[in-house]
Parts: structure tokens; C-alpha cells; sequence
């Protein structure tokens, strides 16, 4: 599938930041973030009526119009951060915004989807490791020939999580559709619970291990675990007689995927592992709401040696994600609490510099209204990452085909994934592999 760069552009707020908003500080959960981005992608197949048809030139001025609407109420996202300051100086310089074409259909792509072309649909080609862009939000509207569209949109991950990506998108779809009901402004409180810490040196973490590219060859593939295959998971752990009565589905998923890796890697039983899962602040610290903006999470992590019962690895979960409870949330509130978040996220990295354990990074949209972004014309047949150059990554999306399912996507080195794709526990529990 051929797609072509047609035209480039900064959109800016449809009126100017006040003085007063000039600075917007992020807060010292921020600053422990490397200077990534963090990629999307909606599907939307228009429909063929007579009403419909031709009307590419009309959505893409509908985007950008409600896009500068929406940065007057996102107004950080159009400005730039300060180096060496743990500041963004909202100027109103600008998103960056592409739009381009594409000579096939977006049936095409969520039928089998070839990540190659995944990553010609978003803005920046360098997701999920270090780059140097400016903009603090790309977005990449694709009109495809079947009169579909697809939205590819990048967010740095200096000044925003998944859950403040998803509040941005569905702004700016009901700014777009008209609803004004539906509009929601967000809440900039973030750096207020979690002050940055301003020292003249501050420099982001360009060196951070769990982001570097890997000198290995890496390949992304999908799964699906549909909701029967789920119920089978999680009627497996109750066999098992876990003290976990109800595990969540997200739980039992993560569960068999890290067991599962494991034997890919061909992992002796003496062998560390440890998979870690990004904990959501929000609703656990008293102010802060899901309109909250910004990087408002911790990483928790569970930790075996030698375990490939997957059932038992649940237990291990759930006890991890304890770990985030009201006591953590003091100390991080607390007088030390930047030291805290610092310690937090450098985990990941100390466990990858003893080079002796095998750590898997998880993730998960799942919950996130992203499957309701509706611009005014429909909402998104599909949503998708594109590839990312983080070995042993695993997101975790809603399923639009099979309600209550997980769509998974994982990153691993070429070989361990030739092996995990003829692992049969992987084939039984879950749909073929595409792409």
C-alpha cells in the first residue's frame, strides 16, 4: 500500500494562551519520563451513502478547525518544553500536522495488518524510543481512496499517559462532531500534588535502558484472547484453587503472556523474571480525577524464578498491583516523594543493567474510552499501536470484534517470537497471529 505526504502544517490554539498560562510546569512524575512518544491509531471506514461520499475535503477541514479549538483548552500541548527546565512554555508555536493518502482500504489493513505500513500512518517514525521533535503532539490524518480515514496521532510522553491521550482525543472528536455537552475540559493539577523539582541542571533521561533499541532484531505481532478464551483463563486459575477468587481479565491475560514468554526465551528454571505494569493514579489520590492531565501513574512489578504456571503468576499480580495502595500513595505526597517516583521508574532499569533477568514491559488501554471517539462520522472500526523498538513490550487494547476481548500486541526478538507463535498453549487460548 503506497501512502504519500500531501501537505504539512503547524496548528495552532484558535486564540492565544493567556500571560498568565505562559508556564505550565510538569510535575516530578513527569520528569522522570524520557523524552518518548507514545503512538495511536483510529480506523474509520465512512459510510457509502450519497450523503457520505466526497466528503474527505469536508473532514479534514473539520480536524484541523477543531483541533486549534481544542489546544485553547489543551493549550500546553501546542507549546514547547524548556531545556534544561522542567517547564513547558506555552507559546502557541503549534502541533505539527500531516495529512496524507493512501491507495488502499482500511479494510485492508485491520484484516491483516502489516506493521511496516502501521508506521507510515503516524507522524513520527521513531515511536516509543527517544526523539528530537519539538512538538509535543503529532497527528497524521490518512485519507484512503475507499473513502476511509485513519488519525494517526503521536503524544510526547514527557507531558502525558494514555489515560490523558484518550481525555485529548475525545475532546477534540466532540469539539468536532458538534456535541458541546460532551466537551470536557481537562484539569492541569498534576504538578501541584507532585511538584517538580527545580534544580538548574534538570536534564531528561536519555539514557534510559527500557527505552534504548536493542541490537537484535525485533517484530511485532497481534493476538486476540476472545471473551470465552478469557473465561477458560480465568475458570484455570480457579482449578488451580487461588486465593484469587475474582482475577480480572487483564490480570489472567498478563498472567499466561508472561509464562508463555518465558518458554520462548527458553528460560532454565533457575532464571529471574519480572514483568511490570503501569498503575493509574487517578481516583487513589483525593483531587485527582480522569480529567487530571498528565503523566499521573507508577510502575509496579512482580517478580519469579524459574515459574511457568501461569496460574500462579496471577497471585503475583495481584499482590503487585497492592503494592500501589494508600501507604505508597503518602510517601509519595510526601517530602521525598520525587525520590519516591525516582526510584520507581529507575526499577526497570536496574533490573535490565543485571543483564542476567528477564523483564517484561506491559501495558494497557484497555477501559480507556478510545472506541468512542466519534468525530462525526462514526466511531473507529479499529484501533492500533504502531511498532515500537522496545523488546519484550506488550499492550493490551479492547477488542472492537469480539466485545469483552483483549487484543494484544507484543514485541520480541525475531527467534523467540518464531517460538512463541508455535507455543500450543498460545494457539489454543488464543486467535492466529496476522500481520
Amino acid at each position: 500500500m503506497k501512502i504519500k505526504t500531501a501537505s504539512t502544517q503547524l496548528i495552532r490554539p484558535s486564540s492565544p494562551t493567556p500571560p498568565q498560562l505562559r508556564h505550565f510546569n510538569l510535575s516530578f512524575i513527569d520528569q522522570r519520563i524520557p523524552p518518548s512518544y507514545v503512538p495511536l491509531v483510529l480506523y474509520y471506514n465512512v459510510s457509502t451513502e450519497e450523503r457520505y461520499i466526497n466528503k474527505q475535503p469536508e473532514m479534514s477541514r473539520r480536524l484541523k478547525s477543531s483541533m486549534s479549538d481544542a489546544l485553547v483548552l489543551f493549550y500546553p500541548l501546542a507549546g514547547r518544553i524548556l531545556e534544561g527546565q522542567p517547564l513547558v512554555d506555552c507559546n502557541d508555536e503549534g502541533i505539527l500536522y500531516i495529512e496524507a493518502t493512501a491507495d488502499g482500504k482500511i479494510s485492508d489493513i485491520v484484516r491483516s495488518p502489516d506493521t511496516r505500513t502501521l508506521d507510515n500512518l503516524i507522524p513520527f517514525k521513531s515511536n516509543g524510543s527517544i526523539s528530537n521533535a519539538e512538538e509535543l503532539l503529532a497527528v497524521q490524518a490518512t485519507l484512503f481512496n475507499c473513502g476511509g480515514i485513519s488519525i494517526g496521532i503521536c503524544i510526547s510522553h514527557s507531558i502525558a499517559d494514555a489515560a490523558s491521550l484518550s481525555s485529548f482525543i475525545n475532546c477534540w472528536a466532540a469539539i468536532a462532531a458538534g456535541e458541546q455537552p460532551n466537551v470536557v475540559s481537562p484539569v492541569f493539577n498534576s504538578a501541584t500534588f507532585f511538584p517538580p523539582l527545580n534544580t538548574p541542571d534538570f536534564r531528561p533521561n536519555f539514557r534510559n535502558l527500557a527505552i534504548q533499541a536493542p541490537p537484535v532484531n525485533l517484530v511485532m505481532e497481534r493476538l486476540l484472547f476472545t471473551p470465552s478464551a478469557i473465561d477458560a483463563l480465568k475458570q484455570k486459575v480457579a482449578e488451580n484453587k487461588s486465593s484469587i477468587v475474582k482475577p480480572t481479565r487483564v490480570e489472567v491475560v498478563t498472567a499466561f503472556l508472561w509464562s508463555r514468554c518465558l518458554v520462548a526465551k527458553g528460560l532454565e528454571l533457575s532464571h529471574k523474571s519480572v514483568a511490570f505494569h503501569p498503575v493509574n493514579l487517578r481516583g487513589r489520590v483525593p483531587g485527582l480525577t480522569e480529567r487530571s492531565f498528565g503523566n499521573i501513574f507508577q510502575m509496579t512489578h512482580a517478580e519469579v524464578v524459574g515459574e511457568t504456571n501461569w496460574t500462579g503468576l496471577v497471585e503475583k499480580l495481584r499482590a503487585a498491583f497492592g503494592k500501589i495502595d494508600s501507604e505508597y500513595v503518602k510517601m509519595l505526597l510526601g517530602e521525598k516523594g520525587c525520590e519516591v517516583a525516582k526510584e520507581n521508574f529507575q526499577g526497570i532499569s536496574s533490573f535490565l543493567t543485571l543483564g542476567n533477568v528477564a523483564v517484561l514491559l506491559f501495558s494497557s488501554y484497555c477501559r480507556f474510552p478510545i472506541y468512542e471517539v466519534d468525530f462525526g462520522w462514526g466511531k473507529p472500526a479499529w484501533v492500533s499501536s504502531a511498532s515500537f523498538s522496545i523488546k519484550d513490550m506488550i499492550m493490551l487494547f479492547d477488542s472492537v470484534v469480539s466485545r469483552g476481548g483483549i487484543e494484544v500486541w507484543i514485541v520480541m526478538a525475531e527467534q523467540e517470537m518464531d517460538r512463541l507463535r508455535q507455543d500450543s498453549d498460545i494457539q489454543h487460548f488464543t486467535s492466529s497471529f496476522t500481520g
